[in-house]
């Protein structure tokens, strides 16, 4: 499995996993002062209030960054209800919800509320989207 960085403020301690990450760009558009890609460490977690960036990671469709408040504030809340499946054109599928991802021996991989899954049969990193499918045209149509 992939390594997990940690960036670390009093309020809010904020994980990333590389291996998720298909480069959204939801965290970096949403709260630039915090996730900068050209600088380093690129995620700055003392650079706005817990809040705002609890609010930015939710926005994450592929569960690559995640979150823990250290300041009492809420955990990432679990949406009610089914899971949901969006599909993106020519990319993979987005899930939210309350989801268990299991490989082929019955082990939870993840169990994650966001995840992008490959659709695309290409990528590296099955069954989770890695940006493959750019690579390699591939395409709904």
């Amino acid at each position: 499995m992939s390594k997990v960085r940690e960036y670390e403020s009093e309020k809010i301690t904020v994980r990333f996993d590389a291996k998720r990450c298909i480069h959204a760009e939801r965290c970096v558009h949403g709260l630039p002062q915090v996730f900068d890609a050209k600088s380093r460490p690129w995620i700055q977690p003392g650079g706005a209030a817990a809040e705002q960036i609890a609010e930015v990671i939710h926005r994450c469709p592929t569960g690559a960054l995640t979150y823990e408040r250290k300041d009492g504030g809420p955990a990432e809340p679990v949406p009610d209800g089914p899971p949901e499946i969006r599909v993106v054109s020519d990319g993979p599928l987005y899930v939210r919800g309350s989801i268990e991802v299991v490989d082929h021996e019955g082990r939870a991989v993840d169990t994650g509320p966001r995840a992008a899954l490959c659709r695309c049969g290409a990528s590296k990193n099955k069954p989770f989207c890695d940006n493959t499918h750019l690579e390699t045209g591939f395409s709904d149509a």
